[in-house]
């Protein structure tokens, strides 16, 4: 009997082990942040474009694109190999190349998240292709997923830190990483403190930023030359120029963020959910609905 219950212990604390991720691989945005993404992309899709997503989402999702925005995160210990897709990674500088940046810790090229996304939206203009071998379901879901990771500015951080996530700082009185505090932190004060801890509300502003205070803006965001190809090359390089002059800007080991922090970084997050949310809909329409007029665009409603 006792050692049966000797196995039972090792057993929980294996699972237990198991259940925590590595502080490398943290959730970009976290599950809230993820989830106000393609919620506001879904409010932009074309007609065909929605139907073409929802033909695609699984029964589980009950034809919400946001419902599974956070599922790359939930897959990654049976998935090992998509780990890497979730960030990039510059060996210290504030600025981005794909030839030198875009790799997996041995060296495979295009095992990034700029790669990655480039890859599921190629794989995605097979739709309507019944010789197409890909998993179109799982290629829209890391799709979705990984336009909001590559907008999250320390998903393109140093190498050496890991993206903020071995710099162990306070947010306000509580211990975490600076890369949580991006991920999670500042939304969830954000909604806290502006929202009344409602993720409905806190959409419903970012949306109303939009259309009114980021109105002249959304044409900026969505101007992209490739034309099937996305520019997620683009969106890598604001999110280091961003972790350099917003995210590590006055932070060392132990730092104490707060008030300061806080309301000077918040409007950075915010406008990054939006940007994020806007291009996963441009992207999306342009492979759904590539006839449809002005390129994809959307509209500001």
């Amino acid at each position: 009997m006792m050692r049966r219950s000797h196995v039972l212990l090792l057993i929980l604390i294996s699972l237990l082990f198991l259940s925590i991720s590595p502080p490398w691989e943290a959730e970009a945005w976290g599950k809230e942040g993820h989830f106000m993404v393609c919620k506001i992309a879904e409010g932009y899709l074309t007609e065909r474009t929605s139907a073409a997503v929802a033909d695609l989402l699984p029964a589980s999702a009950n034809g919400d694109l946001a419902a599974v925005c956070s599922w790359a995160d939930e897959i990654r210990f049976h998935y090992r190999w998509s780990s890497p897709l979730h960030y990039i990674n510059t060996p210290g500088v504030c600025t981005y190349k794909y030839s030198r940046d875009c790799h997996n810790s041995k060296g495979v090229v295009d095992m990034c998240v700029v790669g990655a996304i480039n890859n599921y939206t190629e794989q995605l203009y097979s739709y309507g292709d019944s010789t197409s071998s890909y998993n179109l379901t799982e290629s829209l879901m890391f799709l979705a997923h990984f336009v909001g990771d590559v907008h999250q500015p320390l998903h393109v951080g140093f190498e050496a830190d890991e993206g903020g996530n071995t710099i162990i700082v306070h947010w306000y009185r509580r211990k975490t990483n600076l890369h949580h505090v991006w991920d999670v932190s500042i939304i969830e004060t954000a909604m806290r403190d502006f929202y009344g801890d409602n993720l409905t509300t806190m959409i419903d502003g970012i949306k109303m930023n939009i259309t009114n205070g980021w109105s002249h803006d959304v044409d900026h965001w969505e101007n992209c030359p490739n034309k099937r190809a996305t520019c997620a090359n683009s969106y890598a390089l604001e999110s280091i120029h961003l972790s350099c002059n917003y995210a590590y800007k006055d932070v060392e080991q132990d730092s104490t963020l707060g008030d300061e922090y806080f309301f000077s970084r918040y409007p950075v997050v915010e406008k990054r959910i939006a940007q994020a949310g806007i291009r996963l809909a441009l992207i999306l329409n342009r492979i759904f609905d590539g006839s449809s007029s002005d390129d994809g665009k959307v509209l500001v409603q």
